[in-house]
Formats: structure tokens, sequence, C-alpha cells
């Protein structure tokens, strides 16, 4: 793919509803994280992470039986 080619897809990325345009930054990030190595998290991954800290600081976690089916339905379990 020629940088012409890129700035004529990028261009065309810009008339996209903002819906598919998040999809692709999220699908670039994870494209660039297994380039590098390392991800960067959008606001919206940072929120949750913080959210996460802030209840588990409260002592806030979820019960053992909803982890067991939680990890059962993704056959880690």
């Amino acid at each position: 793919m020629t940088q012409e080619d890129i700035n004529a897809v990028l261009e065309g990325v810009r008339a996209w509803p903002q819906e598919d345009q998040d999809e692709l930054a999220a699908l670039a990030r994870e494209i660039e994280a297994r380039r590098t190595g390392v991800y960067v998290m959008n606001d919206d991954e940072r929120g949750a992470v913080r959210q996460g800290l802030d209840e588990a600081a409260r002592g806030e976690f979820v019960p053992d039986e909803e982890m067991d089916a939680f990890w059962k339905r993704y056959g880690i379990l």
C-alpha cells in the first residue's frame, strides 16, 4: 500500500459515522499493541480501570460464584 493509498483510505474514513471510526481506532490500537508490545488504553478503558480500582479499594468484589461462572463460560475453569 502506498502513502497515497493510505491517505485516500483515511480521507474516506473521515466521512464514516463516529461509531465506525471508533471501531477502526480500536482495531488500529490492537494492531499497534501486537507490533510494539504496548497497548494504549482509550479514555473509556482508562475510566473502567479506575472504577474497578475504586471499587476494590472499597472492598467491593464480585462474588466467587459469579467469577466461577465467568471463567467456565470462557473455558478457563
